[in-house]
């Protein structure tokens, strides 16, 4: 796969930074750890500016971020009430526990999106829920640029020092969301099977 990547780079130069990062954030197979870490090794030879390179990543990941938070606003979170009514059991979910939800986002979902977009895999779906949950679009917009900014730099800025051994950064943050999504996946069992509805 890292080899289209690095040609379009090559090619495209910061649109093609900035188009990689929005197709990494609206379709997340596609690894923001591989486009800004040879973005990074380009700054470093002298064919990019590092610091362009990293407006450039955030700039089309925030695109997309403002993609999936658009779609889940406008389809609203009152669309899911009779699938989270007829099938809460397996989703874990009460309309008590959204309400819930929608009240934390309101009080501190900048936090929640500002340190989910630092986590792999979690940062291309943190849109989705402040979306659903009608999370005020400043704080969204704000939180999210400065989250985003802030893993773009640490991706780009890796590739920037490694070089030519740009293949480490995955070794390292491969590891990571691989544990990020275990927590996740072991979380939804714990909470499957410990999980009752709210019958206050």
């Amino acid at each position: 796969m890292s080899d289209w990547i690095i040609k379009l780079i090559e090619d495209a130069g910061y649109l093609g930074v900035g188009f990689l990062m929005f197709l990494e954030t609206v379709f997340p197979p596609i690894p923001s750890e591989i486009i800004m870490s040879v973005s990074g090794l380009a700054a470093a030879r002298g064919k990019m500016d590092i610091t362009a390179v990293i407006a450039a990543g955030t700039a089309g990941a925030m695109l997309g971020n403002y993609f999936w938070y658009l779609a889940a606003r406008v389809i609203g979170i009152e669309r899911f009430k009779p699938l989270i009514v007829r099938w809460g059991r397996f989703l874990t979910l009460d309309w008590k526990e959204i309400e819930k939800a929608e009240k934390l986002f309101g009080t501190q979902g900048w936090a929640i999106v500002f340190f989910g977009r630092m986590l792999p895999t979690l940062r291309s779906l943190i849109s989705i829920p402040a979306g659903l949950l009608r999370m005020r679009l400043s704080t969204f917009v704000l939180w999210s640029t400065i989250g985003t900014a802030g893993w773009t730099a640490l991706l780009g800025l890796a590739g920037y020092t490694l070089g030519k051994n740009f293949e480490e950064v995955d070794q390292f943050v491969g590891p990571i969301a691989t544990a990020v999504m275990a927590v996740i996946v072991l979380g939804y069992v714990w909470r499957l099977i410990t999980w009752k509805p709210d019958k206050g």
